[in-house]
């Protein structure tokens, strides 16, 4: 596997019910999903208030403050991550081998399909994915029917396994475009470093729910 170049990374949009979403044609996506109360009550109310300030700065400003928009998905983004790594509350079963194998063969099963996979890390409580929506008549699916769709079909398997009932993913994902090829290795890079950086291995190479595709 090729190893991306190592580089900060911003984060300019994501997904969320109360915030814009943008989907551009022809572009990679960087994915961010949770395991469902991965995140103490405390801070989505820090989250929530953010939000909200941040809203009202827009709408007194008329929604021409496009910056501050970016700087919240920034700040949540890295709130979420840091405490993601933690793992100090809510559960941790895709840190479960039964569970993380389910996940690892729902991604690569839709790559060519419905997306060109690029790469993927699987986390004790989140997925970090990039990868290029596709789709017939060159239309390619939309963000929410792919995730509406792996969601729901790793779920369903993931609660037999663990013999359990309730939701499994948290409903919303964070989401990110890539501009141009030299952020794509900065995300890549992201994604496969991510074990490393939250302590669970020292090379990225060494975590076995790390994939990159092949050039």
């Amino acid at each position: 596997m090729k190893r991306a170049t190592s580089d900060r990374l911003g984060f300019k949009s994501f997904n969320r019910r109360n915030l814009p979403h943008i989907q551009p044609l022809d572009t990679t996506l960087f994915l961010t999903f949770r395991l469902a109360g991965s995140l103490p009550e405390g801070v989505l109310a820090k989250m929530a208030e953010e939000r909200r300030m941040i809203e009202r700065t827009l709408k007194a400003n008329d929604n021409k403050s496009g910056s501050h928009l970016g700087e919240l998905a920034r700040r949540h983004f890295l709130t979420i991550e840091s405490w993601l790594h933690k793992a100090t509350s809510g559960p941790t079963w895709l840190a479960d081998g039964r569970i993380a194998v389910l996940v690892a063969e729902s991604l690569p099963y839709r790559d060519d399909s419905d997306y060109r996979l690029d790469a993927y890390s699987i986390m004790p409580n989140h997925v970090h994915a990039v990868f290029a929506p596709s789709g017939g008549s060159g239309v390619p699916k939309s963000l929410s029917a792919i995730m509406h769709s792996l969601k729901r079909n790793t779920a369903k398997r993931a609660n037999r396994v663990l013999n359990r009932t309730g939701s499994f993913w948290e409903h919303e994902s964070f989401d990110h475009y890539v501009r141009n090829q030299a952020e794509w290795r900065r995300i890549v890079n992201y994604v496969l470093e991510n074990p490393v950086k939250a302590g669970l291995v020292k090379n990225w190479r060494e975590w076995p729910w790390n994939y990159l595709r092949e050039e």
